[in-house]
């Protein structure tokens, strides 16, 4: 069980790919608003940190792991 976790229902959902990975630098912010490796003018970053957002907002836990090559 996860700190601060209560007893309760949960939807547990897991994603995966066959990519390269992401290096641990680019893995510790990537909740970060506004962060992005995409080139300037091609993506905002936003999508990652809203969706923490609206995870927290209902109580709920997001985590992510990356084997980089």
């Amino acid at each position: 069980m996860r700190i601060g976790a209560r007893v309760d229902a949960y939807i547990v959902m897991t994603v995966a790919h066959t990519g390269f990975g992401i290096s641990k630098e680019i893995l510790d912010k990537r909740f970060e608003p506004f962060f992005t490796t995409k080139e300037l003018g091609k993506g905002s970053g936003i999508g990652l940190s809203t969706i923490m957002a609206i995870i927290k907002e209902h109580d709920g836990f997001i985590t992510g792991s990356s084997i980089s090559h």
